[in-house]
């Protein structure tokens, strides 16, 4: 079967992008803040790749376990997965085919926080992040420095790699790039948009990586999927806040991290403010997405700060969607390449999911929710524009 380059790059084609602020018009900023829901607690919100786990971490916060427990048995769920390739075991590797994983965790009852970034070889690092908090007086470990404490707390040195996510990664070094090149914050960033090629050209370019794909194992129903991910290196992360009757409130964020990254690239994940913050006066706040660009806007920190001004957690996340949006003077041309999701959860039970681009109508996106009056469920995140961001780098198409 031929595959086209426009059949390819279908689902990353910004459908109906709305082309500016202005086009959340006034009556349906009035109809999404009815979407924010009264307080309920405990409750528990997460990204969507919680969803399995959610419910059993409400039942320990049900019965009295700490915030912190809880979270954090909803985000070792994907870290144990070796089928979840953006988180832990299993997560697509950086550029030398090394898995490197990120985290940090944050608990509002006693205001302590932990992190650990660009961590090898140890699969939880949710649980390190933790121990960093328990067991030192230093919020951040990074590195071999990381791997060595989490050795030494008693984490088992393992092999991150499954067979799957090796043979992703050696398709990667056998057909594709690098991650060296202007970013899309550097004003020559056009320089990274390719060639526009031919529907032969990238027809015969895509049996090339087939060809690959096949010559590694790949079993032929998971190549085009291998290959998009070759092409555009996904990003993945998990975060989840938990709040319980008595109002305690924790929060934690884990990640392997954006695909074939280089070496000792962090993202915002084990960054306390960006990734995650939690304040035991407030609320609860995470992210997943670009992390470079929720570095910039310290996204979650923003959003906490918002919500103690009186903002609603929908108002709070949509404005930290709007300093990123800012930060490129509203140039859609480079907007429609950001993908930004925000879970808010006020000390109050108030929640909220924000994102930049409201995916597509067969796949909007979602987060996952249990509070206990009903089974846990996905939502669907409140967006700032209606459409599917481009994936970057820039395929033949963009312009």
């Amino acid at each position: 079967m031929t595959v086209s380059r426009r059949d390819f790059l279908a689902t990353a084609v910004v459908g109906s992008i709305s082309l500016n602020l202005e086009a959340q018009n006034s009556e349906e900023s009035k109809k999404a803040q009815t979407q924010t829901l009264a307080g309920k607690r405990p409750i528990i919100i997460s990204a969507g790749n919680g969803f399995n786990y959610i419910e059993e971490a409400f039942t320990m916060l049900r019965n009295g376990a700490d915030t912190l427990d809880a979270a954090l048995r909803v985000v070792r769920g994907p870290e144990d997965d070796p089928n979840d390739d953006s988180v832990g075991y299993g997560g697509l590797p950086n550029e030398e085919g090394v898995v490197e994983l990120d985290s940090c965790c944050m608990h509002g009852p006693t205001r302590r926080a932990g992190s650990v970034g660009g961590v090898r070889n140890i699969k939880n690092v949710s649980l390190v992040a933790k121990a960093v908090m328990d067991h030192t007086g230093h919020v951040m470990l990074v590195g071999e420095g990381a791997e060595r404490f989490a050795v030494a707390q008693g984490f088992p040195r393992e092999n991150l790699l499954t067979e799957h996510s090796r043979k992703l990664w050696l398709l990667y070094k056998e057909t594709h790039s690098d991650w060296w090149g202007p970013g899309l914050t550097d004003p020559n960033w056009k320089k990274r948009l390719r060639a526009s090629a031919k529907d032969d050209e990238w027809q015969a370019r895509i049996e090339r990586m087939q060809q690959a794909a096949s010559d590694l194992g790949i079993p032929k129903e998971e190549r085009m999927a291998a290959i998009r991910k070759i092409i555009y290196p996904p990003t993945g992360t998990i975060h989840c806040s938990a709040l319980n009757e008595k109002g305690e409130i924790s929060g934690v964020t884990t990640t392997s991290g954006l695909a074939w990254k280089l070496p000792g690239r962090c993202g915002d994940s084990p960054i306390i403010g960006a990734g995650c913050y939690t304040d035991q006066d407030v609320g609860s706040a995470g992210a997943t997405g670009s992390g470079e660009e929720n570095i910039k806007v310290a996204g979650a920190h923003t959003i906490i700060e918002n919500m103690r001004h009186g903002m609603t957690p929908l108002e709070a996340g949509q404005d930290a969607l709007k300093r990123i949006v800012r930060n490129y003077n509203g140039n859609m041309d480079k907007i429609r390449y950001i993908s930004m999701h925000y879970y808010i959860l006020r000390k109050d039970g108030a929640y909220a999911s924000v994102s930049m681009w409201s995916g597509s109508p067969q796949r909007p996106y979602k987060f996952a929710v249990c509070d206990g009056t009903s089974p846990a469920h996905h939502e669907v995140s409140k967006a700032l524009y209606q459409g599917v961001p481009l994936d970057w780098p820039p395929g033949p198409k963009a312009r």
